[in-house]
């Protein structure tokens, strides 16, 4: 189920935290200026920004050799879906392309 591995990619805080930034923000971001707000290293960054555009959370636009990214806000929108059919409430399709 596609859901699952939505909790497994939010199950690493710094994933958390870039998601919370990306979704305050509302722009894109490039992977310089996500480093300096979540304070740890480039290639560990990017690793995290793989595995969220892998399950859809965030938007990848390349630049020449620089990359964008900004929150995927179907998938984010659709999030509250997920979590209550995990916890077994009948809920309509969330119909997000994620």
């Amino acid at each position: 189920m596609e859901y699952a591995s939505w909790f497994k990619a939010l199950a690493d805080a710094t994933r958390i935290q870039i998601v919370t930034l990306l979704a305050r923000r509302q722009a894109p971001m490039s992977v310089k200026e996500i480093v300096e707000a979540v304070d740890v290293g480039q290639s560990t960054v990017s690793a995290h920004l793989k595995v969220l555009a892998e399950v859809g959370f965030v938007l990848v636009e390349r630049r020449g050799t620089s990359s964008l990214y900004e929150i995927n806000k179907a998938c984010i929108g659709a999030f509250p879906t997920a979590a209550d059919v995990v916890m077994g409430r009948p809920v309509p399709s969330p119909g997000c392309a994620c």
